[in-house]
């Protein structure tokens, strides 16, 4: 193992951020997010930015929010995205302690999204306080965006109605590239009623949910489409009771994934009309959208280019990724409407494993970036 020879400003950063990984925060953990949403509060507040804990259920942590407009200043200005849930249980850092590899920084939840999150909120304390002169920004840090943001989802959406832009946090793709556009979610829960039988003595008596389901399956699965974008993953089956009874219940989990807001109804439509095929069998379908789709905008390409601008500045250059079928809360900015520009964290690779990781060299040239772009669009 080599370790990266620190510059003076890593000496100061890599503790910061060590800080946060090592508080693990899996999105089921009310305390632990809280634990951690606290102390960034405490921080915000010694450098004079409001922060505000909001409980959002009772189930996952507080989501916080920050921000450095005056009380009287209702302004549409910028807003930034970050989350502090991740998906490792308590005890991953056991098995991916923090430490420094040559340039890769390791621990769970560091590049999926502990750094990116540091650096941008490093950002807002460099701009400070906002003036008459300069737009307000908010920052909002999410407790449960691993598991959907069900819960801050209105939240998100009410800050969000102040906000001529939103910069996300997330982690850069591959190649260091940002986000434009991502696929929407959809979840979808089907369940088959039939009528139980003896296997042996009085099959057909019997009406099979479990038959049922097998037909609908594939008439799900086949409602993917790679070429438009459209792929449906049945992830899911439960049922039945033991072998020799004709099984009465059976239900499904699935998920569906789309490039535009249309597909999204086209598809939700059509599972919604699915039909029993098995005489006397009863379906209950529900299908809904869980993050709509985050679609490439003129004003999320009039904002690449000024965030372009300011990689170069920073002495990386930002290029742009082809969508992305992976969901953030950047979803629900775009989706009103709000020019949104995604994948701005620091560069790295492993998200959700155990050799996750993000790279050294990134953080001061991201830090750079996001001090430039704060305080150009304030």
């Amino acid at each position: 193992m080599n370790a990266v020879a620190t510059e003076p400003s890593h000496a100061r950063l890599l503790p910061a951020i060590r800080r946060w990984i090592e508080l693990e925060t899996p999105s089921h953990d009310g305390h632990a997010v809280a634990a951690l949403a606290r102390l960034v509060a405490d921080e915000a507040r010694r450098c004079g930015l409001q922060a505000q804990l909001h409980e959002v259920s009772g189930s996952t942590g507080p989501l916080l929010q920050l921000s450095n407009r005056r009380a009287d200043d209702e302004r549409k200005g910028i807003l930034v995205l970050a989350h502090l849930d991740t998906v490792h249980p308590v005890g991953t850092l056991a098995r991916n302690p923090f430490r420094v590899e040559d340039d890769r920084v390791h621990g769970p939840g560091g590049y999926d999204m502990k750094a990116g999150a540091w650096v941008a909120f490093e950002a807002l304390k460099a701009v400070g306080i906002a003036g008459v002169d300069r737009l307000p920004v908010d920052m909002l840090f999410v407790p449960d965006e691993e598991v959907g943001s069900t819960a801050s989802r209105p939240l998100i959406e009410r800050v969000a109605g102040r906000a001529a832009c939103a910069l996300v946090a997330e982690p850069a793709r591959a190649g260091g590239r940002c986000v434009t556009a991502r696929k929407g979610i959809g979840t979808l829960r089907l369940r088959a009623h039939g009528c139980a039988a003896h296997a042996g003595l009085q099959h057909e008596r019997g009406r099979s949910a479990i038959r049922e389901l097998a037909h609908q399956v594939l008439a799900l699965e086949a409602m993917t489409d790679h070429a438009r974008g459209v792929t449906v993953n049945v992830g899911r089956i439960e049922g039945g009771t033991a072998a020799n009874v004709v099984p009465e219940q059976a239900s499904l989990l699935g998920e569906f994934r789309m490039p535009s807001q249309a597909l999204a109804e086209d598809l939700s439509a059509r599972m919604r009309a699915l039909r029993p095929c098995t005489p006397d069998v009863r379906l209950e379908v529900e299908a809904w959208i869980r993050r709509p789709p985050y679609e490439r905008s003129a004003g999320a390409a009039a904002l690449l280019q000024q965030a372009q601008r300011h990689a170069a500045a920073a002495g990386f250059a930002l290029h742009e990724a082809p969508m992305t079928g992976g969901g953030s809360d950047g979803n629900f900015t775009a989706a009103l409407g709000i020019p949104t520009l995604d994948g701005l964290g620091v560069e790295g690779d492993g998200a959700h494993a155990l050799h996750e990781h993000f790279l050294l060299s990134s953080v001061q040239p991201r830090l750079a970036f996001w001090t430039a772009m704060l305080t150009e669009l304030a």
